[in-house]
């Protein structure tokens, strides 16, 4: 028969356990101070329930500064500099209260809940009822030893601070930014607006792209329009392609003459992530996106005919103005880009 040593259950063969000392070896257990006094255990538990009112008042504080603290203005800190009062202030209100429900929870655990060292040998994680049974007593007696029940005032700051730590997420969805309204539905391509390549801002006229030829292409207006309004926006659903197709090649299009002898413009974004798309296969007329392999059809509509995608790629209409340069005929009939919970 094996032996094992006295104590463990561990097998002093075994060299993995050689290092854990026996339980009759442990150093004596010493009770602490609340323990033994009344005193020390009540000012403990004032401790814990302060800790937890912090963290209860804290998400109001935090309101209040994202209220009435200006956005603009700036606060000199020591070893950080010049930065954003509201920033720095929501930061401070916000650590300071996650750091008092967690350091009163660790508190209450060290000072209050019970003190007792147990040895435990590991077993199959499956129990029979009878060990679920125990598991429930023993749960049951735990939440009656841990004090919750026996300390109201930490039981109920403690749920209070819980209750209300979620607060400080409501204010920041203000900042996720107003709604879109229609901003998804339209781009800047309005009527008459010419097309021009990309990044060069040249006016194309169509005898300057060959038949099979493809060009990345943006709106004359992009740059202007980024100027005076500071802001890549538009840029993310502007860009679009020229391809040029022989007539008999075109087997659909998204609406009536759409084309100008025989080139078609549709959208350089994606229609399943918005990844822009510039990769062409000129025999079968295919639009490649780079990120996940969706594949468009240019002569049959801008049809999607592999991939993730689920839409096909937005056609613009176009034709030529007064000097023969392409432009477009309006804005695209439907959204840019990826879909979105109210396309519809």
């Amino acid at each position: 028969m094996s032996e094992h040593t006295p104590g463990t259950g561990v097998h002093p063969a075994d060299p993995e356990r050689a290092h854990l000392v026996p339980a009759d070896q442990l150093p004596e257990h010493h009770l602490r101070r609340t323990d033994v006094d009344p005193r020390a255990a009540r000012r403990a538990e004032r401790q814990v329930s302060l800790l937890f009112v912090v963290g209860m008042l804290t998400p109001f504080a935090f309101w209040l500064e994202y209220v009435y603290i200006p956005k603009d203005k700036v606060v000199t800190i020591p070893f950080i500099g010049s930065t954003s009062a509201s920033n720095f202030w929501l930061g401070m209100t916000m650590g300071v209260g996650l750091f008092c429900v967690g350091a009163g929870a660790i508190h209450w655990a060290k000072k209050l809940m019970p003190d007792v060292e147990e040895v435990s040998e590991r077993h199959p994680l499956g129990g029979d009822a009878d060990e679920r049974d125990v598991a429930v007593e023993d749960f049951l007696d735990g939440t009656q030893s841990s004090g919750f029940l026996k300390y109201k005032m930490i039981r109920r700051t403690l749920i209070g601070a819980l209750l209300a730590t979620p607060l400080f997420a409501v204010p920041l969805l203000k900042d996720l930014g107003p709604m879109p309204g229609t901003k998804l539905r339209h781009t800047i391509w309005t009527k008459g607006t010419r097309i021009v390549t990309d990044p060069t801002l040249n006016p194309l006229r169509p005898e300057d792209i060959p038949f099979g030829g493809l060009v990345s292409c943006v709106p004359d207006t992009l740059a202007n329009i980024e100027e005076t309004e500071g802001t890549l926006n538009a840029r993310a659903k502007a860009p679009v392609v020229l391809v040029r197709l022989r007539p008999e090649e075109i087997k659909a299009q998204q609406g009536p003459n759409w084309d100008y002898e025989g080139i078609l413009c549709y959208s350089k974004i994606c229609t399943h992530v918005g990844c822009p798309t510039a990769l062409y296969e000129q025999k079968t007329h295919h639009l490649l996106c780079p990120c996940h392999q969706s594949t468009f059809d240019l002569a049959d509509a801008g049809k999607v005919v592999f991939g993730p995608a689920a839409r096909s790629m937005p056609q613009l209409a176009i034709t030529v103005d007064s000097e023969g340069y392409l432009v477009a005929r309006g804005d695209f009939t439907q959204p840019i880009g990826p879909s979105f919970w109210e396309r519809g």
